[in-house]
């Protein structure tokens, strides 16, 4: 038979109350918001960064979900806009990525043919996070 302990109960739920609201995933998970253009980077669930992104611009479309990233590139080359340069490039559905852009004074509004672009630094940055921890998580929203 087991007992019920208020005392251990009172102090667990006290503790989950002090808990951060932050994501559950473990690693590293990159959360795009389309609205504000920002990206918010989460390690082992502690909000690490925040940075300024683009993502689609008018007639063009950034998917919205959760996503592993897969292929990881240091440097790629568009094969669709005439071999664009894509930094860091971080594939996490089909032909869509996270990767640095030189095209810095377009950050923080859409500005992209559907990737997610970061500044060289920040793209720089999350690439090794993600390579140091075995991969990423993207989660996408409006």
């Amino acid at each position: 038979m087991t007992s019920f302990n208020p005392v251990g109960t009172v102090i667990l739920g006290g503790l989950l109350a002090c808990a951060p609201a932050v994501p559950a995933a473990a690693g590293v998970v990159a959360q795009i918001d389309q609205s504000r253009q920002r990206m918010r980077v989460f390690v082992d669930g502690y909000h690490a960064y925040d940075w300024p992104v683009s993502t689609a611009r008018r007639g063009y479309v950034t998917p919205r979900g959760r996503f592993r990233v897969g292929l990881m590139a240091p440097m790629w080359r568009s094969r669709k806009y005439h071999g664009a340069p894509m930094p860091h490039a971080m594939f996490f559905r089909g032909g869509y990525a996270i990767h640095g852009t030189y095209a810095t004074g377009t950050l923080g509004r859409r500005a992209s043919h559907g990737c997610v672009r970061l500044s060289p630094a920040h793209a720089a940055a999350l690439f090794g996070l993600a390579r140091s921890r075995g991969g990423a998580t993207v989660v996408i929203r409006d």
